[in-house]
């Protein structure tokens, strides 16, 4: 079966001879039903089985799945009036950043997210996700306009990792992010981030900092990819698997960390098995999310961000004693 990830193998092999059953009964005058009720039993057990217990890595695949729905497959589901704004009026547009304005449900809100493609085709367009700097200077344009307007910004995170190319070195990359970061914990209005693939380091962070940071379910969120993570400890990229299992990047774990607000359920077998099921899910999830954050004050909001972050993790305080003599 095209794009079935490697942990699903048994699960392609039932449903291959599943099918290949119901087919030769349908042509003959055999009565197979029995076998393949019991076949199709074993199959729900199977899968309940395996999605029920994926390790890391089968969750990094997942969200790795080349049909997984991405921020421009969401927006039709979760918004009306979707109106798409291109550019950052100092160089270009970068299509790896979409972004505009839209309502939900009546209320105007503004959209950012990361954009990667479904083939190779659109995925060089979108350059495979990784924005340049002018897409996070689009982002930061749309996010003042949201400020003035006090439009609640919601954003869609999805990549592996800002573009680190020579172009975008030139171009400000660093610069651009940390841009991003600083001006995005002192906006006045609400922010929302959904991570809903991949979120890789500082690429993810340019448009990662909101007052509440939900996930999927098999998403994962991490300040480097298991490959480079690997390539740094190991000397090697090919052991990416046991990076995954060691650096706590899944959604579950962040759950646990405190680093996300939410986990989103997924369907089973990932959110690209049924997107309108998936959602309504992240449709629930969002509705919440802006009737707690539209009840507080905009001083409100920025210390709550401000807490958000100060927070995460553990310090331990040094001090440094200097002999005088």
């Amino acid at each position: 079966m095209v794009n079935e990830l490697e942990f699903e193998k048994h699960l392609i092999e039932l449903r291959k001879k599943i099918k290949e059953l119901k087919e030769f009964t349908q042509s003959s005058d055999v009565d197979l039903s029995s076998e393949i009720e019991k076949l199709e039993s074993r199959l729900s057990k199977l899968e309940t089985d395996i999605y029920e217990n994926m390790k890391p890595w089968d969750r990094v695949q997942v969200a790795r799945h080349p049909n997984r729905p991405t921020t421009l497959d969401y927006i039709p589901h979760l918004f009306t009036d979707f109106i798409e704004i291109h550019g950052d009026r100092l160089f270009g547009d970068d299509e790896a950043i979409v972004g505009g304005i839209a309502k939900y449900k009546g209320l105007p809100v503004t959209i950012i997210g990361q954009q990667r493609g479904k083939d190779t085709k659109e995925n060089i367009r979108r350059n495979f996700g990784m924005p340049h700097p002018e897409g996070y200077r689009k982002a930061l344009r749309l996010m003042k306009q949201a400020d003035k307007f006090k439009r609640p910004i919601i954003t869609f995170i999805d990549t592996k990792g800002a573009y680190p190319g020579k172009a975008a070195e030139e171009r400000g990359i660093a610069e651009s992010i940390a841009r991003n970061l600083f001006e995005m914990a002192g906006f006045r209005v609400p922010i929302i981030c959904i991570v809903i693939g991949e979120g890789a380091s500082g690429g993810a962070l340019g448009i990662g900092v909101g007052n509440h940071i939900h996930i999927l379910e098999n998403s994962w969120f991490s300040v480097i990819a298991p490959e480079s993570a690997a390539a740094l400890l190991w000397k090697d990229a090919g052991q990416a698997q046991k990076a995954a299992n060691i650096m706590k990047i899944t959604a579950p774990d962040l759950k646990k960390l405190g680093v996300i607000d939410e986990l989103i359920p997924e369907v089973k077998g990932g959110a690209h098995k049924d997107i309108t099921t998936q959602a309504a899910a992240i449709d629930k999830v969002l509705e919440n999310s802006l009737k707690q954050l539209l009840a507080l004050s905009a001083d409100e909001l920025i210390q709550d961000r401000f807490d958000k972050f100060r927070k995460m993790g553990k310090f331990t305080e040094v001090k440094e004693f200097v002999n005088s003599k």
